[in-house]
């Protein structure tokens, strides 16, 4: 991915008698909360007062108010990952929802600017399927543990050692291993995406990349034989069964719902596996009375602001690459036009065959995983 970097600018500072104070990033930025900016953003703040109290929202409210204006006069929309804090993904996300979601957002938007609220791969993603489109990354610190475990080098000496096999790559992953891809998936349509490969070639195994534990939950639910490689996700990975036994017995009746890049022996213990869109929808149906999310902690807030009768658990870990899109890094890739995304048009056009595929087939219920299957001793690992 090629960016070009417009240059950062220190913290404001404040000289005072006694030595300097920092500034918050609204006041170093000019903004203030005041009678305005209350009008303008009180009916935002009624949707995440479940979630943000009445004593952080007057630092959020001048950013966001900044931002949605910016927005208008840029033609810009943000594209919010669920894993993005409550404050963007609710006040000034345009489009929310999973990698999956996002991405057939990115191949539709009208608007001229997209910004990407989540991380590298996905800014890249949106490039690849509007390349027209100015794609902006607010930081530079976005990246991914999963898309940083592979190479595009990688892929292709995996194709060389297994000819003939069709190759999965999770769209957590740069333009260039889509590039060496047949086609992508998401947690969300991982195990459709597979099926659906490997019987339009003829076989019955697959090359699923780069996330371990994602191709072994998917590999308990298929008849499909998979080959996969050793990445993982550093939020999920730190999930254990132990964790799962703690939290059952501090918090009986709780419903535990896992995301698919967890140990399988997550998945196993507990209630509900799915994408981050499946999860969210289970709440949404079932409204259970407690519940837990396990993955990224932003998620419990989002999911939380749309069922505010629903008791949440957070025995979550943060993404370090998720949080360094703040609402002061969005303004500033907006008002000053940066951090532009660019994918080399080579690498760009093969990776959207592969993106391509994946949209092409048609959209069905988020995959649902069994917790009592197991992973078969079929599976391969390089």
């Amino acid at each position: 991915m090629a960016v070009l970097d417009l240059g950062s600018k220190p913290s404001s500072e404040v000289s005072t008698g006694a030595g300097s104070r920092r500034l918050s990033p609204a006041a170093a930025r000019g903004l203030v909360y005041d009678a305005a900016v209350k009008a303008e953003t009180d009916h935002l703040y009624e949707v995440v007062r479940h979630v943000i109290s009445p004593l952080e929202w007057p630092a959020y409210a001048p950013l966001i108010a900044a931002i949605n204006r910016l927005k208008k006069e840029r033609d810009a929309v943000i594209l919010a990952h669920n894993y993005m804090t409550a404050e963007i993904f609710n006040c000034v996300g345009d489009f929310r929802g999973d990698s999956l979601g996002l991405a057939r957002e990115a191949a539709k938007v009208s608007a001229k600017v997209i910004v990407q609220g989540g991380v590298h791969f996905m800014a890249e993603t949106s490039k690849i399927l509007s390349p027209d489109k100015t794609v902006l990354i607010p930081s530079l610190k976005a990246g991914c543990s999963l898309a940083a475990s592979i190479t595009g080098a990688d892929v292709r000496l995996i194709k060389a050692r297994y000819p003939g096999l069709p190759v999965v790559t999770y769209v957590n992953t740069t333009a260039e291993v889509k590039a060496e891809s047949d086609i992508c998936c998401t947690s969300s349509n991982a195990i459709q995406v597979v099926e659906t490969i490997a019987k339009e070639w003829g076989v019955d195994q697959v090359i699923m990349l780069p996330d371990e534990y994602l191709a072994k939950n998917v590999a308990a639910q298929t008849g499909i034989k998979i080959i996969s490689w050793k990445g993982k996700c550093e939020v999920h990975e730190r999930f254990t069964a132990d964790d799962i036994a703690e939290i059952r017995a501090s918090h009986p009746g709780a419903i535990i719902l896992a995301h698919p890049e967890c140990p399988p022996e997550v998945v196993a213990a507990s209630d509900f596996t799915g994408s981050t869109g499946a999860m969210s929808d289970y709440v949404q149906d079932y409204k259970p009375q407690k519940v837990v999310l396990i993955t990224e902690c932003s998620m419990s807030d989002n999911v939380a602001v749309a069922n505010p009768d629903v008791e949440f658990i957070k025995p979550c870990n943060l993404c370090p690459h998720m949080k360094v899109i703040t609402l002061e890094a969005i303004y500033d890739a907006l008002k000053e036009m940066r951090y532009e995304v660019e994918v080399d048009p080579d690498i760009a056009a093969r990776a959207k065959q592969a993106v391509d595929a994946m949209l092409a087939i048609p959209p069905a219920p988020a995959g649902k995983f069994d917790p009592t299957r197991h992973v078969p001793d079929s599976l391969e690992l390089i």
